[in-house]
């Protein structure tokens, strides 16, 4: 396995649960700050308005992360509560309250004052709606990579740190080779996150890494942002689609825009400085729909996401080399299907094919060769 963030940690536990010999091969840290599996929180939610297709491996991957608390012995998910919302045809609302109706999840659809009645902080434009779902909440990606990572090691699973993977062939048997060595394995899983496009050349061209920026804000009012008082949220306003946290673990509410300032980077060369333009971004969204959150900024940090063209995931055997099983392109929104795409990673380097519904994510759809 090439690469052991999020998506490559599941896949790893997965596969050493079915009693397999696993060797995971990490170029920095598990877990580390240089891809996309940090930053303290990520929102995990039902209704989602990407597409209603999500659901169930949603409420498998609910499953699988409270199985995975019980071995850890901690807890990894907080429900909070989650708002979908924007003005009346929107992507966002539309979509979030369409998932609930198809798959008859929990909900209410709330006009702005509702919203604001109901949860003070939120000062969003008058003609928004929102769906409010109750099984939100966020989960705590690096916890989240150090129990599945432990998990794994715990079943024989060999995660190596700091070994970069430089080039690999199909096989059979599969070969990587390393800055330290070469390996054979009679299956091979690359799970690389921004790193995808530079290691499997045939995605180069359909995926593309981003540059992303949170920022953790110190409220004027605190009691508004606690888990409590505060579900995370999707909102549409006209400045972009934004997404945030109430204050867990640091005393700050995080936000973070999609799609930030729209950055097309190089994974290997990346701006990890946050700019003047970063914060004044997500502080222009805060002073305008969350005044009450409009502190110091306590804290940032840079990530990437990895975009396929559509937006949807990647998670398939390579068309050429099926004894090749790539999860790529999570575009921004995939950490909370950590467990779910580890399971279906697992499937297909064992199986060649999955239980779950997975026509979203196949290569097919970009005719591509590997």
């Amino acid at each position: 396995m090439v690469g052991v963030g999020g998506m490559g940690s599941a896949a790893a536990y997965h596969l050493a649960r079915r009693g397999l010999r696993v060797l995971g091969l990490e170029r920095f840290q598990i877990p580390n700050t240089m891809g996309a599996s940090h930053g303290l929180t990520r929102i995990i939610r039902l209704a989602y308005f990407e597409d209603p297709a999500y659901v169930p491996l949603l409420r498998r991957s609910y499953e699988l992360w409270r199985e995975l608390e019980a071995e850890a012995g901690e807890r990894l998910l907080l429900i909070t509560g989650g708002i979908d919302a924007g003005p009346p045809g929107s992507r966002v609302f539309e979509g979030s309250l369409e998932s609930c109706r198809q798959h008859d999840l929990d909900h209410e659809v709330l006009t702005a004052a509702d919203l604001a009645s109901r949860f003070p902080a939120y000062r969003l434009p008058e003609s928004t709606l929102a769906v409010f779902q109750p099984d939100a909440g966020l989960l705590k990606p690096e916890r989240c990579v150090i129990a599945h990572a432990g998990a794994a090691r715990a079943l024989g699973a060999d995660l190596r740190e700091g070994e970069r993977a430089l080039e690999w062939s199909a096989g059979p048997p599969a070969r990587v080779k390393t800055d330290r060595g070469t390996y054979e394995a009679d299956r091979l899983v690359l799970t690389a996150g921004p790193w995808a496009g530079a290691l499997v050349p045939a995605l180069a061209g359909v995926l593309q890494p981003e540059r992303q920026v949170v920022a953790w804000f110190e409220p004027r009012r605190p009691e508004l942002f606690t888990p409590a008082a505060f579900p995370v949220f999707v909102v549409d306003v006209p400045e972009g689609i934004h997404y945030g946290f109430p204050a867990f673990e640091i005393p700050g509410f995080k936000v973070g825009r999609f799609h930030h300032l729209r950055e097309p980077v190089d994974p290997d060369r990346v701006d990890r400085d946050v700019r003047s333009e970063d914060e004044g971004v997500l502080r222009s969204f805060v002073s305008a729909y969350f005044p009450d959150g409009l502190g110091p900024v306590l804290r940032t940090s840079v990530c990437m996401f990895t975009n396929s063209p559509d937006e949807n995931f990647v998670v398939d055997r390579l068309p050429e080399a099926p004894g090749v099983v790539v999860g790529a392109g999570f575009s921004g929104h995939g950490f909370k299907f950590c467990g779910v795409v580890g399971e279906v990673l697992a499937d297909l380097a064992v199986d060649g094919r999955t239980r779950h519904e997975i026509g979203l994510f196949r290569l097919d759809r970009f005719r591509i060769r590997s």
